[in-house]
């Protein structure tokens, strides 16, 4: 599928934006249905006003989770921001830092 950039018009100020080629690439990655309503400027003032964090997985008003288990590679107790699925490894951050190091190589 080729995309092409497009010109839309932002809901809230009126003021044309563009909807890139790869932004509509991603879009379609995510299976997102919809097109972008908002300029880059408008959706940063919503964010702030919401008490949203863009790229954040956790809403406002609820704790993020923590949980505390073992490092598959070295054994040494830690702490993570989610929920270890069964079956998956976890690692502390010397090891993760370690592995990501050593995938980059």
């Amino acid at each position: 599928m080729e995309f092409k950039d497009k010109v839309l018009n932002c809901i809230d100020c009126g003021a044309e934006f563009v909807f890139t080629a790869g932004e509509q690439l991603f879009f379609h990655d995510k299976q997102f249905r919809n097109e972008p309503k908002r300029c880059k400027a408008c959706k940063a003032k919503r964010v702030a006003v919401l008490g949203a964090v863009p790229g954040s997985n956790h809403r406002s008003g609820f704790s993020r989770v923590e949980t505390r288990t073992n490092c598959s590679q070295c054994g040494k107790e830690t702490t993570v921001p989610f929920r270890p699925t069964q079956g998956r490894p976890v690692f502390c951050r010397e090891c993760f830092q370690q592995r990501r190091e050593a995938a980059t190589a």
